[in-house]
């Protein structure tokens, strides 16, 4: 594996890259879960992609470090981009700006399920401002790739040289953030002398999954990735994840191949609707919460945490196998989901 993970270093390499991490995010085990009766003996560990600082921290900062290169070797000077009123996304491409010295602009998209005060202007909403971005709230029924092909037009019109980070950061060029990742993940787990039997990630805009697949596909490791569905069904997820792997393995190495039946999407944790609450969800989050002092949001990292409990307790992994949660931040989410938790 060691030539594999040289390979993917140089292929990483060949990119444009902002430098917006603070080195590699930490892997702890979670002991105290861990000795649970319920969890039948599987070590519980977290890659603690919350802890990048920039902007509150999480998962989006590794995918902007190459869509930010992309950007500033364009000499781009307004960052565009959209997502919902709760964006994790736009949160920190707004952070990124700020840091940069860039202008901002974001366009947030109203919930189908929420409509409280908390989630249309606390949490990510709240500090969206703080960080100076311009933010266009649409009305319902607006279509938010349309009405960002109209902003960028006018921009350019004003004399700005507007950049388009796509939704979640998830293009290809984007999920080379989580390519990296995985040779992170990689190095971490030699020096450990661990080898997990599962990665467990969130898929909304499937960037993280495929980034993960593609970079673990490039250094030649089998552990599997699990990602459970929190946006689309199953069965889009699937296909989603599928073509944005090849995309992304095709920028790494446009010889090499990926195996279809590597993509494992699970979409029993999704609930209702992007971003409705489940019970399963609060459930996660008050145990992880409770017995190891970690917070995970309610929209991603908490469904996906409920799958990988559910999958634990019903003996999916046998005694002794060591699964990796990737936490990916979000924690502002929370405070937008206060009533939820009441």
């Amino acid at each position: 594996m060691p030539d594999h993970l040289n390979q993917l270093d140089a292929a990483l390499a060949a990119y444009p890259r902002a430098d917006l991490l603070e080195g590699p995010t930490p892997i702890q085990k979670l002991a105290r879960l861990s000795r649970l009766p319920e969890l039948n003996g599987c070590n519980l560990y977290v890659k603690r992609d919350d802890l990048t600082g920039l902007g509150g921290g999480g998962n989006k900062l590794r995918k902007l470090e190459f869509l930010l290169g992309e950007a500033l070797a364009e000499n781009a000077d307004t960052l565009v981009t959209w997502g919902g009123f709760q964006s994790n996304h736009a949160r920190l491409t707004a952070a990124v700006a700020a840091r940069h010295g860039l202008a901002c602009e974001l366009i947030l998209t109203p919930s189908a399920v929420r409509t409280d005060n908390d989630f249309c202007h606390n949490g990510n909403v709240l500090l969206d401002g703080l960080f100076g971005a311009k933010v266009h709230r649409l009305s319902r029924g607006v279509t938010p790739d349309s009405y960002a092909t109209e902003l960028v037009a006018k921009l350019k019109q004003q004399g700005k040289k507007p950049f388009v980070m796509p939704l979640g950061g998830s293009s290809p060029r984007g999920s080379l953030g989580y390519a990296a990742c995985a040779a992170e993940i990689l190095h971490q787990a030699d020096a450990l002398d661990l080898q997990f039997d599962r990665i467990i990630v969130p898929n909304g805009s499937a960037g993280t999954h495929s980034g993960l697949l593609a970079g673990m596909t490039l250094a030649g490791c089998a552990t599997k990735i699990v990602g459970y569905s929190v946006l689309a069904s199953e069965e889009q997820a699937m296909a989603t994840t599928l073509e944005k792997t090849r995309q992304t393995l095709h920028l790494l190495d446009s010889n090499a191949t990926l195996n279809e039946g590597t993509i494992n999407v699970d979409g029993s944790e999704r609930g209702d609707a992007y971003g409705a609450p489940t019970e399963a969800m609060l459930e996660a989050v008050r145990l992880l919460a409770s017995h190891e002092g970690l917070l995970t949001d309610p929209v991603y990292g908490g469904k996906a945490f409920a799958g990988l409990l559910a999958a634990v307790r019903r003996g999916d992994y046998p005694a002794g196998s060591h699964l990796l949660f990737v936490m990916t931040g979000g924690l502002p989410g929370l405070f937008a989901y206060r009533s939820a938790f009441d």
